[in-house]
């Protein structure tokens, strides 16, 4: 069965146009005119990526793609905005977007990303390969899967991104990781995202990991390069 992508935008040449891109390019499209019908069909439907625009009647692309992340949609989200400011692009990162596509933008292009990201996504839940579907360490449980983590009791939820940083800290443990690689090998190419990007995720992971995020004991800082993950705990910043 071909890819069936949702694209979630409230101007009509722009979506027939990326519609009718998809659809010649072999893509199943499902399409939606505002945030809460982008939302609905997103959970309700089987998509396997989203288009998301941004600036949209009802509900703004920002809220939906927060919520789409609490409800653990695990599918690769791309957004599509006029906004090209920094802020609103590690807004987006934040929140659990994959990519990031500031109009006017070329099909062509679009079309590269569409299919790295479906490429990526192949395989299952992020997290799970090589890890198992559980990984303890310390007061910390991380459920792959389930795109949670459970410390001290306290269960959060994690968001694509979260889940993905962690993983590549899991499988890289003890060796220290600089900003730039973790955004060459997480993020990957596309959406442009800065080193400040990697900081924050890192600030947002420490929250839901350490049982003290202001004294860290498995995600750590390697001064001046960037960071290290160690599962016993007892190596210091």
């Amino acid at each position: 069965m071909n890819p069936q992508i949702l694209i979630v935008e409230d101007e009509p040449l722009i979506r027939m146009a990326v519609t009718d891109a998809l659809r010649g390019n072999g893509f199943g499209v499902m399409e939606a005119t505002d945030g809460e019908e982008g939302e609905r069909l997103a959970l309700r439907e089987s998509v396997d990526l989203v288009l998301l625009d941004v600036m949209l009647p009802k509900r703004d692309g920002f809220t939906v793609l927060r919520n789409l992340r609490r409800d653990r949609l695990a599918v690769p989200i791309i957004m599509l905005t006029a906004r090209g400011e920094e802020f609103d692009r590690v807004q987006g990162f934040e929140h659990g977007a994959d990519d990031y596509l500031v109009k006017p933008f070329s099909m062509a292009e679009l079309l590269l990303r569409i299919r790295a990201l479906l490429r990526r996504s192949e395989g299952g839940a992020p997290g799970v390969d090589g890890l198992g579907d559980r990984v303890r360490f310390g007061d910390t449980e991380v459920d792959f899967a389930a795109f949670a983590v459970t410390c001290l009791e306290r269960r959060h939820g994690l968001s694509r991104r979260e889940l993905e940083l962690l993983q590549y800290f899991l499988r890289f443990e003890n060796e220290v990781l600089d900003r730039y690689r973790l955004l060459s090998d997480v993020w990957g190419p596309g959406g442009d995202p800065t080193v400040r990007t990697v900081d924050q995720h890192v600030l947002k992971l420490r929250k839901k990991i350490e049982p003290d995020p202001s004294a860290p004991r498995h995600l750590l800082t390697a001064h001046g390069v960037g960071y290290r993950f160690t599962r016993d705990g007892k190596a210091s910043q």
